[in-house]
């Protein structure tokens, strides 16, 4: 068996050392940064590469996933209204452009930081409070626009920008609370006026139905009356019995029927008749008669 000497074993390991030196793997969404003597040399993307050893340097190692930044930024709106507003961005460097990104920016998250202040204090203070909260969604497309447009310039991609919070001082908060419940409460007595205004009309409608039909009842109950009348003036016409003796016991029958109502009406008051009966009613149907007679002759 071969005895393999010392320095072969050296010379081994030292090769192994370099050839080790001289192969790196990438991880997938990376991208290595490869200087040669302290300058650019390449960018390697996912894989495995191979660099001179001790020539080639691995001089950063760049994240390409997608990252957020929170901006909180304090402004006013076009009416003067102070507001807190809460800004997330999501950003990712260009694969194209790694060496770009590595190379002009030395703090990519502060520099977008303020290019996100600098347009949101130039939008908001164009729109009113109540047209932030309506059109924030334009707001945060037209910042990711202008903000991705400087940002590509260092290799990097602007890929949403989402306004989550619009907030104004708890003193606003409480007069805008305020105003909405004025306003809600200004609708809710408008409907109640309506809709008092519909009951009244409607109510008005019954009672004039009511009084037509109490009118046509009215009218009726007196034609039946009245054809009551010629009926049982007819019927003792017929039996015999002259006008004037039909005209008493017409009259006397009507005499009877009155003081039947008042004896069973609830509101029955005192009635003061004269003393005989028929007598009386002979005496009352005179009167009526002579009355009748009068008025006929000053006709």
């Amino acid at each position: 068996m071969p005895i393999i000497s010392l320095p072969a074993i050296v010379l081994a390991i030292i090769a192994i050392a370099v050839l080790w030196s001289c192969a790196y793997v990438v991880p997938q969404q990376q991208a290595y940064i490869i200087e040669r003597f302290g300058k650019f040399q390449t960018v390697s993307l996912a894989g495995l590469h191979f660099k001179i050893p001790f020539i080639d340097r691995v001089a950063h190692k760049t994240g390409l996933r997608v990252q957020q930044l929170m901006v909180r930024v304090e402004t006013k709106t076009l009416d003067n209204v102070f507001v807190n507003v809460v800004v997330s961005t999501q950003f990712r460097v260009d694969a194209p452009n790694v060496a770009t990104a590595y190379y002009e920016l030395g703090d990519p998250a502060g520099q977008l930081r303020s290019y996100m202040e600098d347009a949101l204090r130039s939008a908001i203070p164009q729109l009113s409070l109540d047209d932030a909260f309506a059109r924030k969604d334009d707001v945060a497309r037209d910042v990711q626009e202008t903000v991705g447009t400087e940002m590509s310039r260092f290799g990097f991609t602007v890929v949403k920008s989402l306004i989550t919070a619009i907030d104004p001082s708890e003193e606003v908060k409480a007069a805008m609370d305020s105003i909405n419940a004025a306003q809600r409460e200004k609708e809710a007595t408008r409907e109640r006026s309506e809709a008092k205004r519909i009951a009244i009309e409607a109510q008005a409608a019954a009672e004039a139905e009511k009084t037509r039909l109490q009118g046509e009842g009215q009218a009726n109950y007196r034609r039946e009356i009245a054809n009551g009348i010629v009926d049982q003036i007819k019927s003792l016409q017929n039996v015999g019995m002259d006008i004037e003796d039909v005209n008493n016991v017409v009259l006397f029958n009507q005499y009877l029927d009155v003081m039947r109502s008042l004896s069973e009406s609830e509101n029955a008051k005192t009635v003061v008749l004269p003393a005989a009966t028929p007598g009386g009613y002979q005496e009352l149907f005179s009167q009526m008669t002579q009355a009748i007679t009068t008025a006929k002759e000053t006709e």
